[in-house]
């Protein structure tokens, strides 16, 4: 909102107003709190786990092969150094030379989505497309974790998420963006 709203309603006596400039999509991608009748249901945040083994481009793929193994995943997300999606290593990008760098193999610009989207509406999209994983990132780009299907269909079936993800630190829903030093 413009801080002549926000002027606005605080002389309408409204207490807590925030001058939130980069707009209302941000903010609930924040997951930050909006009044209003819409009920939000299960958001995709709440099955968003954020322990997912990442990579830098520059990496060699015999070091990202082994976090991943390590991590005890089949995929791993590559990230820049500002902790923004650029890419995904999976299936036959780990054939590749052990001295080959992550950026020479990774799928460029994996799709991703909003932590404020609907659970239910990505868990119909990724029956349809027969999709395990999706990642899940700020407006911003920067990663946030991966909604695993398995995962979300249990969460949305209402089993209690300390089942779920008892296996997990930080899960489900806490995340920060994933920033690694360049």
């Amino acid at each position: 909102m413009s801080p002549r709203a926000a002027c606005r309603l605080e002389a309408l006596g409204f207490e807590q107003v925030y001058d939130y400039t980069q707009g209302i999509a941000d903010w609930k991608a924040a997951g930050l709190n909006v009044e209003g009748a819409e009920d939000p249901g299960l958001r995709i945040a709440d099955a968003a786990r954020p322990d997912i083994p990442i990579a830098q481009p520059y990496e060699t793929l015999v070091t990202a092969r082994q976090r991943a193994n390590e991590a005890g995943w089949d995929d791993a997300l590559v990230v820049d150094c500002e902790g923004v999606v650029v890419g995904r290593l999976r299936g036959p990008a780990w054939n590749g030379d052990d001295q080959t760098t992550v950026d020479a193999v990774m799928e460029l610009g994996p799709t991703t989505v909003r932590p404020d989207g609907s659970l239910h509406s990505l868990l119909g999209r990724m029956n349809e497309r027969g999709t395990k994983l999706v990642v899940v990132s700020d407006p911003q780009g920067h990663l946030i974790g991966v909604v695993l299907a398995d995962d979300a269909q249990r969460l949305a079936a209402g089993e209690a998420p300390e089942r779920i993800w008892k296996d997990c630190d930080g899960c489900p829903g806490r995340w920060s963006p994933a920033v690694q030093p360049c």
